[in-house]
């Protein structure tokens, strides 16, 4: 299965979103651990967020083995 970035063109009718194409039961599924992640960093509340981002998209991209 190829990941579908949103392309904010949301529907909700159907199994799928029309405009990315990704099924509502994964869409469902990625907005738990990102909600999370939002949390997390305004509990912290740090002056940097995006940084805390970028370090997150790199954290994952080295656990699934694309990058230093």
């Amino acid at each position: 299965m190829k990941f579908k970035p949103c392309t904010g063109n949301c529907t909700e009718d159907g199994t799928h979103c029309e405009g990315c194409g990704s099924s509502h039961e994964e869409i469902r599924a990625m907005r738990q651990p990102i909600e999370k992640l939002v949390a997390f960093a305004g509990n912290m509340n740090y002056d940097n967020p995006a940084e805390f981002a970028d370090a997150v998209a790199a954290s994952i991209k080295y656990h699934l083995g694309l990058g230093h």
